[in-house]
């Protein structure tokens, strides 16, 4: 009890406004579809670097200083996802010292044009992007998904009792109980947005509708709430220096990582990993610092391992990709060491690399 009570005393004695140098303004050119953060953090260069370059590669598909319109890809759907995006407006949210949260908006075509709402967290000490799984204990992480589940499903219920007690409902009523009834809520820590408020964190999961049935989902996205003080037995060492203001850091995963190294002694590469999945597998995207052209990678990481395929082209006859290389390597503490193989001459090259 007292050691709870001395983690909120320690919190609620905090600032939590964003720290005073922290600055954001719109990166240029700005304009009506081009609304996009760009961090200024002038006492922690190293952070502000990491903030952006995570920010610009991972939504913008640019790698920063690379000339250019960094708008050029995600604008006129020549990005990887072949489907243009744009960035409405942002917001810096209020939050714990250490934390930076903002939230996006902006509008993106798949199937047909839709607006989209984002968070990105990221801790002001490092730099780097929190991903939702590392706040938590390894053995709480099923238990917090559950209280997520909980609450969505209670949500949805409520509201299906509501619509269930009406007397000769509607057609579209009774779309309504058939769109709630058959709603995913099963989501995990690995697959939820979320946000952090002063005393709060906000989980976001999608809606129970696809494109084509949106006009009949009353209720929209889920945002749940949980104090700070409701998940505090379920931290780990992380995530309460994290939110309690300690400048004690602990490791990490790899995932949502910013890694910088060289090929071979003497090619220096930046490498972005994204988000580890639940099966494991990852996509990571990384540059030659000489010519920043980003290449992509795919893999696997498994027990501090990666088995990585950098693809060359996709073959129209085979109709699948043709490798370029691949790479087998080890997570060392802060470092990846391991070798990079021309999947042609089957030369290998070293590989080392180092979290920023």
């Amino acid at each position: 009890m007292k050691r709870n009570l001395l983690f909120f005393l320690l919190i609620s004695g905090l600032s939590f406004s964003q720290q005073k140098n922290v600055k954001i303004n719109n990166l240029q050119p700005a304009s009506e579809n081009h609304n996009f953060p760009l961090i200024s953090y002038s006492v922690k260069p190293l952070v502000e670097n990491k903030i952006n370059t995570f920010l610009q590669v991972s939504e913008l598909e640019y790698i920063p200083n690379s000339g250019g319109n960094p708008f050029k890809l995600a604008s006129t759907a020549t990005n990887y996802y072949s489907n243009y995006v744009y960035f409405f407006d942002w917001q810096k949210l209020e939050t714990p010292k250490n934390i930076l949260s903002i939230s996006i908006n902006g509008e993106a075509s798949g199937a047909y044009p839709e607006e989209f709402s984002d968070w990105k967290n990221f801790d002001l000490r490092t730099g780097n992007y929190i991903n939702a799984e590392a706040l938590f204990q390894a053995s709480a992480t099923k238990t917090v998904a559950g209280l997520i589940q909980k609450k969505i499903k209670k949500r949805v219920n409520s509201f299906l009792v509501k619509l269930k007690s009406e007397k000769n409902p509607s057609e579209e009523v009774q779309e309504q109980i058939g769109l709630y009834e058959g709603c995913f809520m099963d989501y995990t820590l690995n697959g939820i947005q979320y946000f952090f408020g002063k005393d709060k964190l906000t989980f976001v999961a999608g809606r129970c509708s696809n494109h084509a049935m949106r006009a009949l989902d009353d209720l929209g996205s889920h945002k749940l709430e949980f104090t700070y003080k409701e998940l505090e037995k379920y931290l780990s060492i992380y995530g309460k220096n994290l939110i309690s203001g300690s400048e004690k850091i602990g490791q990490t995963g790899p995932g949502n990582k910013l890694f910088k190294g060289k090929i071979d002694g003497k090619y220096p590469v930046t490498v972005l990993f994204n988000e580890i999945n639940e099966d494991d597998s990852f996509s990571a995207t990384y540059w030659y610092d000489k010519n920043k052209k980003s290449i992509n990678w795919r893999g696997e990481f498994v027990h501090d391992h990666f088995s990585i395929t950098e693809d060359d082209y996709h073959s129209e006859e085979l109709k699948e990709w043709i490798p370029r290389a691949l790479i087998e390597a080890d997570l060392k503490g802060n470092k990846i060491i391991g070798t990079w193989q021309d999947y042609k001459t089957k030369k290998y090259l070293n590989l080392e690399l180092e979290e920023l």
